[in-house]
């Protein structure tokens, strides 16, 4: 459920400055530096690009011993944090390969394209699906677009059981969890006179006290908004949410399209309450900010989980290389890595993060998600119901 809104955290953190967004939270940014480039578009010539720092791009055949690894651009050059550069050095300081980034500013669906047109293109892992993803690469290869699997079994891959219960999220076995996040209430505790406190469920959210008081996300084009709909679909079932927006409609809620947009608006104080990411803290107290600003709520003690997995592509040229990347991915120290650079939660129990990192990212007692067969079956369903209610969608 990851998209081009919700990647636009970072974004936003580089157009505004990191001081000026200091809670910002997650993994998203583009690129900024000599990491990474974008991937041309199917049926250019430009499909070699180097850099100061690395190769990127589609590798010629003559590249022994390679790994291509696509991503997001954020994972390689966010410009507050981000993990690519650092698992660069680590995975080539330790296995006689090279490590090289594809980031095309499609994400997946530039290799969903390409295996849509039958052409063919030299990647050999993914980093960073969401459940969302794959149902898109089902949908396309169910509708007979293309045949062949665009993703491989993970099988037993060393590491992979300890991942934490219930972030597993591909029924077929394709893709494995490496981190995880969780949607929140962000809150200003300064506001009112420094007298506001932010609900403890959503019953109370909806509340006259609460009128006007928060800023959310249009679900049909937000990670957070859409990931805060399925949260009030979980609380209040698939026939009770509807009449739950419409009672937050009435107390005033704002729905602005993205996440940028509306962290904007809570930056400038235009409401005390956003639906946001429960890490925020971390660059807060990173950039020095008054944290009271930045509190963390979870109604009715939940978040919602949005794990990242990895996937080995099926046409790999280097299938060893890239189950060795995957099991690298899966280990403690790497886990507490990811997690610090990509400003998320590790995808096991026992990475050895510092004791500030759980001071500042706050995870909820109870995590909820949807499972791949309920989104498949139900997403589409679920959103076009919200949008022509309260969108005119």
């Amino acid at each position: 459920m990851t998209d081009a809104n919700g990647r636009s955290r970072r974004r936003f953190l580089r157009a505004v400055g990191a001081a000026g967004v200091a809670g910002l939270a997650g993994c998203s940014a583009e690129p900024t530096g000599d990491e990474a480039t974008s991937e041309p578009p199917a049926g250019t010539d430009d499909d070699q690009t180097t850099t100061a720092a690395t190769t990127t791009g589609e590798p010629t055949e003559s590249m022994a011993d390679t790994l291509v690894v696509a991503t997001y651009p954020p994972f390689v050059n966010a410009p507050s944090t981000s993990p690519g550069a650092w698992l660069k050095r680590e995975f080539e300081s330790e296995f006689d390969a090279t490590l090289v980034y594809q980031t095309p500013d499609s994400e997946l669906n530039y290799y969903i394209e390409r295996a849509v047109q039958g052409v063919d293109f030299e990647a050999d892992v993914y980093v960073g699906l969401d459940t969302g993803q794959l149902i898109d690469v089902d949908g396309q290869r169910g509708e007979g677009q293309f045949t062949d699997p665009l993703f491989a079994e993970a099988g037993e891959i060393d590491g992979i059981d300890t991942i934490r219960d219930g972030l597993q999220f591909d029924p077929q076995g394709r893709a494995v969890p490496f981190d995880t996040g969780y949607i929140s209430m962000v809150w200003n505790a300064t506001m009112d006179d420094g007298e506001f406190v932010a609900p403890e469920t959503f019953e109370e959210l909806t509340e006259p006290e609460f009128e006007g008081d928060l800023i959310a996300q249009n679900p049909t084009t937000s990670t957070t908004g859409e990931a805060f709909m399925l949260h009030t679909i979980d609380a209040f079932g698939a026939d009770g949410y509807l009449d739950y927006w419409e009672r937050l409609q009435d107390n005033g809620v704002t729905v602005l399209g993205s996440w940028s947009d509306s962290y904007s608006a809570y930056l400038s104080e235009e409401a005390p309450m956003i639906v946001s990411y429960s890490t925020d803290q971390v660059f807060a107290s990173a950039e020095g900010q008054d944290l009271d600003k930045h509190q963390i709520r979870f109604l009715n003690d939940q978040g919602y989980a949005n794990p990242e997995g990895m996937a080995r592509f099926a046409d790999s040229d280097a299938p060893r290389l890239a189950e060795a990347f995957m099991e690298f991915m899966l280990r403690p120290e790497i886990q507490a890595g990811i997690a610090q650079r990509n400003v998320a939660f590790p995808a096991i129990a026992d990475a050895p993060l510092p004791d500030d990192y759980a001071q500042y990212a706050k995870e909820p007692p109870e995590s909820v998600t949807f499972t791949y067969d309920e989104l498949e079956a139900n997403l589409g369903t679920w959103t076009d119901e919200w949008a022509r209610r309260f969108a005119g969608g």
